[in-house]
C-alpha cells in the first residue's frame, strides 16, 4: 500500500482544531514530504513506514518552537494516531487524502 500524495490532517490540540495538508512520499519503508499550515510549509523527517504504521516528525515555529511527533496507522484512504507536542503532551491527530 502506498500512502504518496497529498492528505488532509486535523490535530486535535486544546487550541482548537489545527488543519494542515501533508504531502507524502514513500520509497520503501522511508517516507519523505512535507507538510503545510498556516502559509508556512515544513519538510517531514524520520518519517517511516511499516506495514499499516507510520510515522514522522515536523519542527515547527508557531505558535512557538517545538517538534511534533506523529505516530499513526493507515487504513485505505484514512490515517489517524497521536501527536507529541514536546511539554504539552499528546493529542490525536486524523488524515484523509486529498
Amino acid at each position: 500500500m502506498s500512502i504518496d500524495g497529498k492528505w488532509n490532517t486535523v490535530v486535535k490540540s486544546p487550541m482548537g482544531d489545527q488543519k494542515s495538508v501533508v504531502t507524502f512520499k514513500q520509497d520503501g519503508n522511508t517516507l519523505t514530504g512535507s507538510g503545510e499550515a498556516q502559509g508556512n510549509t515544513t519538510q517531514l523527517q524520520n518519517g517511516k513506514i511499516d506495514g499499516n504504521n507510520v510515522s514522522w516528525s515536523i519542527s515547527i515555529t508557531s505558535p512557538m518552537p517545538m517538534t511534533l511527533e506523529f505516530t499513526g496507522t493507515v487504513s485505505g484512504d484514512s490515517m489517524s494516531g497521536n501527536v507529541k507536542a514536546g511539554a504539552f503532551g499528546s493529542f490525536p491527530w486524523s488524515g484523509t487524502r486529498a
